[in-house]
């Protein structure tokens, strides 16, 4: 599909719900979800173009939310319900915007906007960040981007389940070497979704970590103020990955919101 082989999981039946990860994982920063989910929904988790199990030929054009669009068609699924986690968050609003008839609701965790920057200072571990990058240490880079984000700007490293973040270490690092092999020039929606959000009408619900980094929290202010059928909760105690340090909370909170919306 779009010249890549797309790795995806479906479990469940009922009405359509996709999972899309962040840009540091893989459809596995899901597990705690998918045969929760699965129990009311036909679940669909995938690896997107250069992360994870997909197979992606280097050079060409693309854009996620079209990429995901063909992997709705090939499943045969018209419209669906969608979670997705801050690059995945990013990625669902743009396909939102582009294919509204094919939205039913969204569920927006540590989002990401397409054209909004908000203005905050870069993490403390930047400039070590940018040197692991430019000396091509992807393990020290994958390291210090767990630290950025899943422990977050205000805890430890001893915070946080070590399976967590071993596990998202290990998802990162495979899509920072992908990243640096090359998968193609990503063509960004235009206009930027953050001109648009009001043209969004489905029901979204916005969830956020206390913890996470400021531009995030940011983030889902904006959400929560402009797109018309939005509510937003916090999870107190979390950083970026909500869904990871705290399965069984997020899943009740998620289910509560779709399964409000009725069939």
């Amino acid at each position: 599909m779009n010249g890549a082989s797309f790795y995806y999981e479906v479990m469940g039946d009922g009405e359509p719900l996709v999972l899309v990860h962040a840009g540091i994982a893989d459809g596995r920063m899901w597990g705690g979800q998918f045969e929760a989910f699965a129990g009311r929904y036909r679940v669909v988790r995938y690896d997107m173009r250069g992360f994870g199990r997909t197979v992606v030929p280097s050079g060409g054009t693309y854009s996620h939310h079209e990429d995901l669009r063909c992997l709705l068609d090939y499943l045969g699924i018209e419209q669906a319900r969608f979670v997705g986690c801050s690059m995945g968050a990013k990625t669902v609003i743009d396909f939102a915007l582009e294919f509204p008839e094919r939205t039913r609701a969204l569920v927006l965790v540590g989002p990401a906007v397409g054209g909004f920057e908000p203005d905050v200072d870069p993490p403390e571990e930047w400039d070590e960040l940018v040197a692991a990058d430019e000396a091509g240490d992807f393990e020290r880079v994958s390291e210090l981007e767990v630290r950025v984000w899943v422990d977050g700007p205000y805890r430890g490293t001893d915070h946080v389940d070590p399976a967590v973040r071993d596990l998202v270490r290990e998802m990162n690092l495979i899509a920072l070497k992908n990243e640096a092999a090359g998968c193609g020039d990503e063509q960004p929606l235009q206009p930027p979704a953050a001109n648009r959000l009001t043209e969004i009408q489905v029901p979204a619900l916005v969830l956020v970590g206390d913890r996470d980094r400021p531009e995030i929290v940011a983030t889902a202010g904006l959400l929560e103020e402009r797109l018309p059928k939005a509510q937003k909760v916090v999870m107190p105690g979390t950083a970026h990955l909500p869904n990871m340090e705290r399965p069984e909370e997020f899943n009740r909170i998620v289910l509560e919101f779709l399964d409000g919306l009725g069939v």
